[in-house]
This record gives structure tokens, C-alpha cells and sequence, in this order.
């Protein structure tokens, strides 16, 4: 590959993000504030979350389309237990063991019995939706205490809590995966699978691995989003697992597996609520918004496939 269009696909959308916050800077009002920004952290903090981890196990040669159904679910097991209880962090553990109970299931499904991981993840998401509406009677449920609806609006220097759980998890997947065995055996696995069985990686535990890890983050996404609404509720919304994918691909993450990091799915989602809020401070209108963030995408994905033909 040649090196000019090596460095474009490691550090293009650091530029693009960067120019497009220095642009939005010197022409919208209000955008560069620190007000502003704080409050793109906090709204991106969920996204960050599950995209770190989403970017782990698209390397690995995989897709989940399960992160809405737990995001969805795992507050509303919460929730049961912290009404039941009253103690908040038997609910963080409730869901984030439900997190972890769904994401091994979606390994194994992909692992052992050899299911597509696209289609074998969005059965399972209508499954999972299906719990969450027997766990919560189809109702909304609020928490009874107020420490619950703390977990991520407490301020820290002007700074969400929910921000610093996002930060914290960003560093220790990109720890995970840019500098520990298991993170080159996730690139190896998604490079050429059959090869890197060859070489003694155990490739099922390395696949399934993403999933578990992908489906606690996810919980943890959710946990959160519903102690900042105060509530969560039982629904078939896929919508998150959009906005987690969407990061993931504009950051260079190859479809094909084998390629991708952290650091650009950050970059990524912070460009895309970046152009989101730039939008909205234009007052752009919402179906304009949609038009240009799908030809963002298409852009992305082709500029991978585009890659890989010259690779």
C-alpha cells in the first residue's frame, strides 16, 4: 500500500475532525464554548462506550446488532433490583452480569454453532427486547432512590461522572487491545482467521471474548443513559446500535475485520457530534441532517473498500 494513502487511512479522520472543530469554531457562535463541549462529552459518552469495545470485535472479523437490546435491557434488570433492594450497586452488578450473560450467549452462538454473527445478533436482539419487556411488566420503571440517578449526573470540575466512566473505559480498551496479547490476537483473528488458528491463537475464545466484553460495555452504556433520563423503559429501538456502528466505520474500521483502532473511533465520534451540533446551532433541518450523515457513511465504507483494492 502506498505510504501517502497508508497515512490518510491511519490519521485521516484526526484531520478531518480537527479541521472541521476549527472551522465550526470560527463560524458558529456558541460552538467552541467550554459549556459546549462539556455537554458533546457527556451526550457522546454512551456512544464511546460501546464503540470502544464495538471496534474490538468488528476487528475480529465480527458484527453485534444486540448493543441496543442490552443498552435496552440491562437498566430495566437494574432497576428491578435496585427497587427490590435499594442498593445501587447490586444494580450495577445486575446489569452488567446481564451485560455479560448476553454477550456469552451471542459468542456462543457465533462460535459453536457457526451462526452468521449479523443475522445470529439481531435474532438475539429481539429476543433480548423480548426479556425486557417480561422484566418490566411493559411499564416504565424510575429508581426509588437518588443515588441511582447519580451514577452519571454528579459534577466533577464541571464534568459529568458519566464522562469520566467513559474516559476511564476508553483507556483500558485501548490498553486491551493496542497493548496486550489478546489485542494482537483480536487483529490476528480478523486479519486471516484460519491463519492465525495456525499459529496457536485460539480463535473462538479470542471472538467470543469481544462479545462478553462488548455486551457488559453496552450494559454499562445503558446503566448510564438511564440514571441521566431517571427512568428507562422496555422498546425495540435500534437506534443505538446505529450511532455506536456509524463511529466505528467513519473511524476506519474495516468491514472485513483485521484493521481498525480505539483511537479512531474516538476521533470519529467526536467529529460526528461535532457536524450534529454544528447542525443544530445552524439550525440545519433534521431530515438534511440525516441525508448528509448517511453520505458520510457511504463515503467511509467506500473509502475501505477503496483501500483494500489498492492493499
Amino acid at each position: 500500500m502506498d505510504q501517502g494513502l497508508k497515512f490518510f487511512r491511519n490519521y485521516g479522520i484526526a484531520f478531518i475532525t480537527v479541521a472541521l472543530f476549527l472551522l465550526l469554531a470560527l463560524t458558529t457562535e456558541g460552538f467552541a464554548t467550554e459549556r459546549n463541549m462539556r455537554n458533546i462529552l457527556d451526550q457522546q459518552s454512551t456512544v464511546l462506550i460501546a464503540a470502544s469495545f464495538m471496534t474490538m470485535a468488528i476487528i475480529a472479523g465480527n458484527f453485534d446488532v444486540s448493543v441496543s437490546s442490552i443498552f435496552v435491557v440491562s437498566p430495566l434488570f437494574a432497576l428491578y433490583v435496585e427497587n427490590a433492594t435499594g442498593s445501587v450497586g447490586l444494580a450495577l452488578l445486575a446489569a452488567i452480569t446481564i451485560g455479560l450473560l448476553m454477550g456469552s450467549f451471542n459468542g456462543i452462538i457465533v462460535t459453536k454453532f457457526k451462526i452468521n454473527s449479523f443475522i445470529g445478533t439481531l435474532a438475539t436482539s429481539f429476543m433480548f427486547f423480548g426479556i425486557g419487556y417480561l422484566i418490566s411488566d411493559r411499564s416504565l420503571m424510575r429508581p426509588d432512590g437518588e443515588i441511582y440517578q447519580q451514577l452519571a449526573r454528579t459534577r466533577y470540575f464541571g464534568i459529568t461522572s458519566a464522562s469520566y466512566i467513559a474516559i476511564a473505559v476508553v483507556v483500558f480498551a485501548w490498553i486491551l487491545l493496542s497493548k496486550t496479547r489478546f489485542g494482537r490476537n483480536v487483529y490476528a483473528t480478523g486479519g486471516n482467521r484460519e491463519a492465525a488458528r495456525l499459529a496457536g491463537v485460539n480463535v473462538n475464545f479470542v471472538q467470543a471474548m469481544t462479545f462478553v466484553l462488548l455486551g457488559a460495555a453496552s450494559a454499562l452504556a445503558g446503566v448510564i443513559n438511564s440514571s441521566r433520563s431517571i427512568s428507562a423503559q422496555p422498546s425495540d429501538d435500534f437506534s443505538f446500535v446505529f450511532a455506536v456502528l456509524t463511529a466505528v466505520i467513519v473511524g476506519g474500521t474495516s468491514i472485513s475485520g483485521g484493521q481498525g483502532a480505539i483511537w479512531r473511533t474516538v476521533a470519529a465520534a467526536f467529529f460526528l457530534a461535532f457536524m450534529s451540533n454544528g447542525f443544530n446551532l445552524h439550525q440545519v433541518d433534521p431530515i438534511w441532517q440525516r441525508i448528509i450523515e448517511g453520505m458520510v457513511i457511504l463515503i467511509a465504507v467506500g473509502i475501505d473498500a477503496w483501500t483494500q483494492r489498492q492493499h
